[in-house]
């Protein structure tokens, strides 16, 4: 199975010739989607669904799916899309890979905002891709895909994250927002009190899970 990484939240997994593409927002590159079978959606936010995109996607390709939770389903229902609603507790299967579903809603930044719903995904009981959140799932995971940068996060919230998920190793997403400086900072960091093997992904590139 092998994962590449493109722009901030945006991850693909290719494995036996299919495509899972995970949060291609706004900010993702076009390739991301090329020839993808399916596409998983933590969100509404920009930075994690590019509505025109996905729905040009579904027009090119009518067995093109997408899981997501209300409302973006609804949203690209009606813009042509395939779509799954999915919600925490559902286990699918996604360009023949098994999906769990877990999580619940998006981290708060101020006041209770945003609020909205925000589901993770746990991909054939591997990688764990938790969207704007730190919620730690229930099941054990061997690849952590941990946001490092953002509105809602901190340092410690990160660090806590990941020593209570446990991974074998972790990989930064959620990580436009910092400069280069800032991001060698938040490696610095995860290699010193993450617990685990980290390293981040440049972008374009892969690593290979076995």
């Amino acid at each position: 199975m092998r994962l590449i990484k493109y722009t901030h939240a945006c991850v693909r997994i290719e494995h036996d010739g299919q495509v899972l593409v995970i949060d291609p927002g706004t900010w993702s590159e076009d390739e991301a989607l090329a020839g993808a079978n399916a596409v998983l959606v933590t969100h509404e936010h920009a930075d994690h669904i590019d509505v025109d995109r996905i729905a040009a996607a579904a027009a090119a390709d009518a067995d093109l799916r997408v899981y997501a939770p209300d409302p973006i389903a609804a949203q690209l229902t009606e813009r042509g899309a395939t779509v799954v609603t999915v919600a925490v507790g559902d286990t699918v299967t996604a360009a023949g890979l098994p999906v769990e579903v877990v999580g619940g809603l998006h981290a708060e930044i101020y006041e209770g905002l945003p609020g909205c719903a925000n589901v993770g995904f746990v991909v054939a009981g591997d990688v764990y891709h938790p969207g704007d959140s730190f919620f730690v799932p229930s099941q054990q995971v061997r690849t952590l895909l941990v946001p490092t940068s953002g509105p809602w996060f901190t340092m410690a919230g990160m660090l806590d994250f990941v020593r209570a998920v446990k991974p074998q190793r972790a990989h930064s997403i959620h990580d436009a927002m910092l400069s280069e400086r800032g991001l060698n900072g938040v490696d610095r960091w995860i290699d010193w009190k993450g617990n685990t093997e980290y390293s981040r992904i440049d972008l374009g590139e892969s690593v290979t899970l076995s």
